[in-house]
């Protein structure tokens, strides 16, 4: 009976050991793609392998071929996602040609080339680019819980600068006939040397400009300017210095905003993408900001007869650009491909904030009742 029921273990160890091994990452180490030689159409006994992208488990495998040719050959997890690798003439998604496979429901494999000419699906071209893919040498092939992405390309020095992607799981597979894209969940730029296959991660152009304007947007019109006008609104109890935190307050949000408007027209000048419903509610904020100063520099007397209708005017005003400045600052972390965690830290500083507000306005109500 002992016999039998080490038998048993044993064999469920065996079948353990057989599904891990199975389920084996891919590394330049492992003997995986000697397993695929058969159904890969060139040869792959020169190429030159990299984990170009760990945290996602892509690994690269490269050589060159012959005097305008190279073969790659992209491994990845399968995510029941698109995996693509873009060559990049300046270290950006867009503008970059990219290969793109996948894997359908159905089982269905499918490689095509896309020209990324935006940031939006709809820029983004299928069948179009300036890469040159060798006729009847492509294909996709699925071993192991994995992706192989293998293909040649005619050039005499592909691009250094890799644009690496891969899509989300949630969303179908590309379809005919369009073959559009979703967006991607997740990206990484890498500096290649083809040489000694080593890469290392580079940032995309103008990211310290782009991250100084999307900081400088959020403090000052998303973060400073809300908390101005609560003091204005909630604590007049503490005579004048209510109304010098406010101007001070306000000045300070005004102007970091201000400058964070100059950063975006830098930028819109050094990168093609489109963004004019976002500059048009930056635009609109900065207006109103300016005419909040302009109206306070013309602010009547308190008994005077026009300070009601001034009231009324600095009042709406300031409301409305609270508003489009949220809403610009959650688009911002949208245009941007953000990480989720952008979104919820404002998102959180809101809800705070409306919290606090609501307290407050129920305090001013009460006081209000009394007298």
């Amino acid at each position: 009976m002992n016999i039998l029921s080490n038998l048993h273990v044993w064999l469920i160890l065996g079948c353990l050991h057989v599904i891990h091994s199975q389920t084996l990452q891919d590394s330049c180490t492992s003997s995986n793609l000697q397993n695929l030689n058969a159904q890969i159409l060139f040869d792959t006994s020169s190429l030159v392998c990299s984990h170009v992208w760990s945290s996602e488990g892509f690994v690269l495998r490269t050589a060159q071929a012959g005097p305008n040719l190279w073969s790659f050959v992209l491994s990845a997890p399968m995510m029941n996602s698109y995996v693509g690798m873009g060559f990049s003439p300046n270290g950006g998604m867009v503008g970059s040609t990219a290969i793109v496979g996948w894997v359908a429901g159905d089982g269905s494999a499918t490689m095509k080339r896309y020209f990324l000419g935006g940031k939006t699906p709809s820029l983004v071209l299928v069948d179009q680019g300036s890469l040159q893919v060798m006729p009847n040498t492509s294909s996709i092939i699925c071993f192991a819980s994995r992706m192989y992405l293998a293909f040649q390309l005619i050039t005499f020095q592909p691009s250094s600068r890799l644009v690496f992607a891969v899509g989300s799981s949630n969303n179908a597979a590309p379809y005919p006939p369009s073959y559009q894209l979703s967006i991607h969940r997740n990206q990484m730029v890498v500096e290649f040397n083809y040489d000694s296959g080593e890469g290392g991660e580079i940032s995309p152009p103008y990211s310290d400009l782009k991250r100084a304007h999307g900081l400088l947007n959020a403090i000052g019109w998303g973060v400073l300017i809300p908390i101005g006008a609560m003091i204005a609104r909630y604590f007049k109890d503490n005579k004048f210095s209510w109304f010098y935190a406010h101007v001070f307050i306000q000045l300070s949000g005004f102007f970091i905003g201000l400058a964070g408007i100059i950063t975006g027209i830098q930028l819109n000048s050094r990168i093609d993408v489109d963004v004019d419903k976002h500059k048009a509610i930056g635009l609109a904020v900065v207006t109103l900001g300016c005419l909040q100063i302009i109206g306070a520099l013309m602010r009547p007397r308190e008994k005077s007869k026009s300070r009601k209708y001034w009231n009324w005017y600095h009042h709406n005003v300031g409301r409305i650009l609270i508003i489009l400045a949220a809403f610009n600052v959650f688009y911002g972390i949208y245009l941007a491909n953000l990480e989720s965690e952008w979104n919820i830290t404002y998102g959180i500083f809101l809800g705070i904030l409306v919290l606090v507000a609501l307290s407050l306005e129920l305090r001013l109500l009460d006081k209000e009742d009394d007298c």
